[in-house]
């Protein structure tokens, strides 16, 4: 016991996909193996403070984990010859807990866009999961379409916005690949200000809409078919998972895509794992998925997302480089899928941040 490593596990954040983090966060923390792990928490609020958390598990759950019994301010020092989570109590010395690797358990802006993966490898510290480059251009929706492209795989057509004004350029743009399309912003998840629209009036909203969560924002054209994953691990040799499929009914969903109440509750869609497709095609979807997760200079796990149209062609979507990891997410869904546990999951994951 001796011998484990301390593995900072980042949660919560400065992000609309705050909540989704604590769900996320639980699961890793009471999946990872205390034999060679030591799970250090450190929760950070939505207004962005650090707290080292020394708590029951089950507030993460609840979101009552932030409250003075439970917390102590902390920060991650960026020295990289000094690797340890620095406690700044109130009226005493500071404490500091040696860091063997960061993994962080963040959704969405300051946590999944390369922000908080710079800070660990500013320090010079091992990070689980994917690095500060590859989580960038992962969260940029534009960018990582134009590599994913490069690499042979098509992309839905679109159009970037960098003001509020360009209203009428839009609707041009519209008009000439056909209504519906998707509005989002460039960076966000979770389907955080994403609307589906189908007319032009809808237009001016939607795009207001988008900018309300990132600067730029992005219309892509509706894709014909239905959406498809690939959960991914590793760097040089990958482990896949077996693609799922997500059957929504988008008559019944009230956006009409499946969004950020589709997601956590499926009200009105279902997700199947293994896909209900033929296994050439589904051999087809992993290797795309490849392509990308290299492409995007993935490393550790992320998920690919891509649809596949009525006519077998694979289009890219987007990688969550730190997709939901609660039990019954997508991500851990695939693995189990393939033969992997959870808890397996999350050993091979933070074991590849040790690996040379």
């Amino acid at each position: 016991m001796e011998n484990r490593k301390n593995i900072v596990v980042l949660f919560g954040g400065a992000s609309s996909e705050y909540e989704v983090s604590l769900q996320s966060a639980y699961a890793v923390i009471c999946n990872m193996d205390r034999k060679k792990y030591n799970p250090v928490p450190v929760g950070i609020t939505r207004e962005g403070q650090w707290f080292y958390f020394t708590g029951e598990m089950d507030k993460l759950q609840k979101d009552t984990w932030c409250n003075e019994s439970d917390c102590v301010p902390a920060l991650l020092s960026p020295d990289r010859t000094y690797h340890h989570l620095i406690l700044c109590r109130a009226q005493s010395i500071p404490e500091a807990i040696p860091v063997d690797a960061v993994f962080p358990v963040l959704h969405g802006r300051n946590g999944e866009d390369g922000t908080v993966q710079g800070v660990a490898e500013l320090a010079g510290i091992p990070l689980v999961g994917c690095g500060t480059l590859s989580s960038a251009l992962c969260m940029d929706k534009d960018r990582a379409h134009r590599l994913a492209e490069l690499a042979g795989v098509r992309v839905p057509r679109a159009m970037v916005l960098m003001d509020n004004t360009a209203v009428n350029k839009a609707c041009a743009f519209a008009e000439n690949i056909g209504f519906p399309v998707f509005v989002k912003p460039v960076k966000a998840g979770s389907s955080f200000g994403v609307t589906k629209v189908s007319a032009p009036e809808q237009l001016a909203p939607a795009i207001a809409l988008a900018f309300d969560y990132d600067n730029r924002v992005i219309l892509e054209e509706a894709i014909d078919g239905f959406e498809v994953g690939c959960a991914m691990c590793g760097r040089d040799q990958l482990t896949v998972g077996e693609v799922d499929e997500i059957e929504l009914d988008t008559a019944a969903c009230a956006n009409g895509f499946f969004d950020y109440t589709e997601k956590y509750t499926l009200k009105t869609s279902a997700i199947h794992v293994p896909a209900r497709i033929a296994a050439e095609k589904a051999q087809e979807i992993k290797e795309a998925a490849k392509r990308i997760y290299r492409a995007l200079d993935c490393d550790g796990f992320a998920r690919v997302d891509m649809f596949l149209t009525p006519a077998g062609e694979i289009v890219f979507n987007e990688v969550n480089t730190i997709p939901g990891f609660t039990e019954h997410s997508r991500y851990p869904g695939m693995m189990r899928a393939a033969g992997y546990g959870f808890a397996e999951v999350v050993d091979r994951i933070i074991g590849q941040a040790f690996m040379s």
